[in-house]
């Protein structure tokens, strides 16, 4: 008997939720603790000193290149995901990620190397983002591959969980530094504890990953010898309009995400008058509405289809769109937080079923990096330069055109949901 089958058969549904979980907390908590550090952090201690604006942007910058990065992860890690086997790619991108992490926290600044200070951190980002690529992918299947039936988006809302709990952790130790620390001693070395308490999620989840096993899925594959060579040319070869598709259809979550964290954060604090610790509050209450209608679309995609589900989430994000200026706007704390909670309470609505809806796209021998692959050139199209576009948009046309760029971006994912073959 193979290992991988005595070890699927022994897999404990709570052991199997709960290492998905982890996984993504501790990546996403990772990733956004960089995206609150772009805005403000790496501006004024990572590049040259001079216009403020101009740095906001070289720093958004970096920001893009791990998703850049991602699908280059999804194609190393899912080769070894569709190869080897689930658990032991999992263990190896938590590692790249949470490394990557770490580093940061170690950097010189361009005080003390100059150039070479955006260089390295621009090179950790790469690696940050290289991890995720390959971390979400593995997750999303060692959830959805141990689900019972008519589970599966149940089970897939796990991971996605990853993504409130592990902004929540993020804006949580940031707001309580901006509590206890002065400016000057967050600036001096606050902002790198963030970075490096990452170690210690990194072993927590190493421990809960190492005890798990492969999915009754991956073992079929095995058992018929189903395994194809090079995953990612088959995906790319037989697989193109899923591929497309697939993007498209994420498209607008990912525009939606850092809309509401990362452009509202920096607009809040630089245009509408908010303090860092003000706008993180919200943020931080806002955040539990998305965690919160993360699992009422799991049940709702369980009951009446992925597919039907996000069809209509989509219609709404265009809608919302189109309120996006007069509520966030409006500079009242009232209406911010209104807004901010309507966006967020959305993005889990549409989030909840999007990983179990592309991993169905794809058949079990090259899941790992169709998925993968579909999740992270989704992250290019809709998240890696969303602040960036929408800052420009605002500064020079005004926050109504933020809006209808979100709106925009739902459209496409609507259509794209319209004409793909999906459950």
């Amino acid at each position: 008997m193979h290992e991988a089958q005595s070890g699927a058969v022994r897999n404990k549904p709570g052991t199997v939720l709960f290492a998905s979980l982890i996984g993504t907390t501790i990546e996403f908590y990772d990733f956004y603790i960089y995206a609150t550090a772009a805005v403000l952090v790496f501006p004024k201690l990572f590049f040259p000193a001079g216009d403020p604006a101009a740095a906001t942007l070289q720093s958004l910058v970096t920001f893009a290149i791990a998703f850049l990065a991602r699908p280059v992860g999804s194609a190393v890690f899912g080769h070894f995901g569709d190869r080897i086997g689930r658990k032991a790619t999992l263990v190896a991108a938590l590692l790249t990620m949470g490394l990557s992490t770490v580093f940061i926290g170690m950097l010189p600044t361009y005080a003390a190397i100059g150039v070479w200070a955006p260089l390295l951190l621009a090179l950790c980002r790469f690696g940050q983002g290289l991890g995720l690529g390959g971390e979400w992918g593995g997750a999303v299947l060692l959830a959805t591959e141990n689900a019972p039936p008519g589970k599966r988006a149940w089970y897939g809302m796990f991971p996605q969980l990853g993504a409130p709990i592990g902004f929540f952790l993020s804006g949580g130790i940031f707001l309580l530094l901006s509590e206890v620390l002065t400016d000057a001693q967050f600036f001096s070395y606050g902002w790198r504890i963030p970075f490096l308490a990452s170690a210690l999620l990194v072993v927590v989840g190493l421990y809960i990953r190492l005890k798990i096993h492969e999915t009754p899925d991956f073992q079929k594959v095995l058992d018929k010898g189903e395994r194809v060579k090079v995953p990612v040319v088959t995906v790319l070869r037989d697989h193109t309009r899923v591929l497309v598709l697939g993007t498209l259809m994420a498209m607008a979550t990912f525009v939606l995400f850092y809309l509401m964290t990362v452009f509202t954060l920096n607009w809040g604090v630089s245009a509408l008058g908010f303090s860092r610790q003000h706008f993180l509050v919200l943020q931080l209450f806002a955040v539990l509405f998305f965690g919160l209608t993360i699992p009422v679309a799991a049940l709702l995609a369980d009951r009446f289809g992925r597919r039907i589900t996000l069809i209509v989430i989509s219609a709404a994000i265009a809608v919302f769109g189109l309120v996006l200026a007069p509520l966030f706007g409006s500079g009242s704390t009232t209406q911010v937080t209104l807004f901010l909670c309507l966006g967020l309470a959305l993005m889990g609505m549409t989030y909840g079923p999007l990983g179990t809806i592309l991993a169905e796209l794809f058949p079990p021998e090259v899941r790992y990096t169709g998925a993968s692959l579909t999740f992270n050139l989704a992250g290019i199209l809709g998240a890696s330069m969303a602040p960036y576009i929408a800052i420009k948009l605002a500064s020079e046309y005004g926050l109504q055109y933020v809006g209808y760029y979100l709106s925009a971006a739902a459209l496409v994912s609507l259509v794209a949901l319209v004409l793909v073959r999906a459950k």
